[in-house]
């Protein structure tokens, strides 16, 4: 059985946010969505919004200029660094980490992803679209400490994982009710990871997209078999990832 890595890292990755129910419905996070944050004072919001929209003209003109094997590599190089050894390594400095500025809020920002990451307090970047933490993950610039950028990540991921527990429901209830898995089903999760910000969809394998294609065109089979493979395929795609993170 062919099977799609969701976030296609060779390497899993920790996360440290909790499981929250799922929402009735699926829904795919719209790019450039307001910022939700109710944790975050509109000071603060004022205050991301200037960084994030410095790091987005850095990272259109670097989508824009590499392709799609160049920002996968880019990702492998900006998760090991919040990830892999060259963190663990130097956490005492990550910690230590400060952004060059003496705006108040700024550096009460980076402390408060410290101390998220030192499980010392709730991630400032909850709420945030997968556009924007894509942005604070993948800066290479020095806008974002490490555990801004680790913190972000966490997000994402939190995100992830809601919106694939969630359609793992749907898809389930949906086979039990018709015992099959509706075009509709499978366009839906081709929707999904097709708007997710690009260095992030060059992270999943080449062809993912075509794969799933062909389960939506074979989706209304009347084959019984064929339903149960391509139900049995798409929930690998989605549990991939959950798979990896619980073996970490």
């Amino acid at each position: 059985m062919n099977g799609i890595n969701p976030l296609g890292t060779s390497t899993a990755r920790p996360s440290q946010a909790n499981n929250q129910s799922a929402q009735s419905g699926v829904t795919t996070p719209a790019k450039g969505a307001a910022l939700i944050d109710t944790q975050v004072s509109r000071t603060e919001v004022s205050l991301l919004s200037r960084l994030l929209g410095g790091v987005a003209t850095q990272a259109a003109v670097r989508d824009a200029n590499t392709d799609r094997d160049g920002l996968a590599a880019i990702a492998e190089s900006a998760l090991d660094k919040i990830f892999g050894d060259n963190f663990w390594n130097n956490r005492d400095a990550h910690d230590a980490e400060v952004p060059n500025s003496e705006d108040p809020q700024r550096l009460a920002l980076a402390k408060q992803a410290t101390d998220y990451g030192n499980n010392k307090g709730g991630n400032p970047f909850t709420g945030l679209s997968r556009d924007q933490l894509a942005l604070i993950t993948y800066d290479e610039s020095g806008t974002f400490t490490v555990n801004e950028r680790r913190a972000a990540w966490e997000e994402s991921y939190r995100q992830h994982e809601e919106w694939s527990r969630a359609m793992v429901a749907k898809i389930m209830d949906e086979y039990n009710r018709t015992h099959k898995t509706s075009s509709e089903s499978h366009q839906e999760v081709l929707d999904y990871y097709k708007s997710l910000p690009a260095i992030e969809e060059a992270q999943l394998p080449k062809g993912y997209d075509m794969q799933l294609q062909a389960l939506i065109q074979a989706a209304d089979s009347n084959e019984p078999s064929q339903h149960k493979k391509e139900l049995e395929s798409l929930l690998e795609v989605l549990n991939k990832r959950l798979e990896s993170n619980k073996q970490a």
